[in-house]
């Protein structure tokens, strides 16, 4: 028996730390955004791009939110606008455009292997889709002061995965959604595997688009229920595990001893 209720001790362990494990999971993607925004207090310096990301190659979930530093021009021709965004409960386009990178601090290293300059798709800030015409285009005055500025540009932002394929048709000029992979054909390649949020630019982007705040995971503020009930489900494997040991000494002390010892100073009686 006290072999068996260390045999069981060492499962209800397993289970306990696979409990604990699931419960990490399940508050990991509301504490990422936490842990970035903790680490860039009043005089932080964001990395260079180049050391936390390359050109064609997957993006992590963690870096979702976290801040970089990129150098780069605006591709003349690439901007879009991407429909179905809201901020609060205004309905808004997203201003997306292609930064070809000239320095992401790694002194072109990142890229040697590619065929050129990577692009980076940058969603400057946003717009009230009010300002959109009825004939699908953008109101004069409000193009005028979004339009993209020239020479050499350097950007703080955030990071954001990469969206899946659009499904909808919409006018020229607009997306439903911020896909590299689409993105690639429209502005070609090399490209990176997510989109940056601007944070602020140099020079200073035009005051006509609305700033964005950090991205967070899909569904980041929520806590995983699966992960959560996963957790529990390891918990009560632990403890059934020492329950089946108390059980079974409750049933072997209640069949009690197989036989009775003889006890050699009992008076027996002599035969005769």
């Amino acid at each position: 028996m006290l072999a068996l209720l260390v045999l069981l001790l060492l499962v209800a362990a397993v289970c306990g730390r696979l409990g604990v494990w699931q419960l990490e999971r399940a508050y990991e993607r509301s504490n990422l955004a936490k842990v970035h925004a903790s680490v860039e207090l009043e005089g932080y310096v964001p990395p260079p791009l180049g050391e936390v990301l390359s050109a064609q190659a997957p993006f992590p979930g963690n870096l979702v939110g976290k801040s970089v530093t990129v150098t780069g021009e605006f591709e003349p021709g690439s901007e879009l606008l991407v429909a179905g965004r809201s901020v609060g409960e205004r309905p808004v386009f997203l201003v997306l455009s292609a930064l070809r990178v000239t320095d992401d601090g790694t002194g072109g290293k990142s890229w040697a292997d590619l065929s050129g300059p990577p692009v980076l798709p940058v969603v400057r800030g946003w717009i009230p889709a009010a300002a959109m015409g009825p004939d699908n285009t953008l109101y004069p005055d409000i193009a005028k002061r979004i339009a993209l500025p020239t020479g050499p540009v350097q950007i703080e932002g955030w990071l954001q995965a990469s969206e899946a394929n659009g499904t909808l048709t919409l006018p020229a000029g607009q997306s439903d959604s911020i896909s590299s992979a689409s993105l690639a054909n429209q502005w070609g390649g090399p490209i990176y595997g997510g989109y940056l949020v601007v944070k602020h630019t140099d020079p200073a982007t035009d005051s006509a688009l609305g700033a964005l705040v950090r991205p967070q995971i899909e569904h980041g503020a929520d806590v995983n229920t699966q992960s959560l009930f996963y957790a529990l489900q390891w918990w009560v494997f632990g403890i059934f595990a020492v329950a089946l040991w108390v059980r079974l000494v409750a049933d072997e002390a209640a069949r009690g001893p197989k036989a009775k010892a003889v006890n050699p100073f009992d008076k027996v009686d002599a035969a005769p």
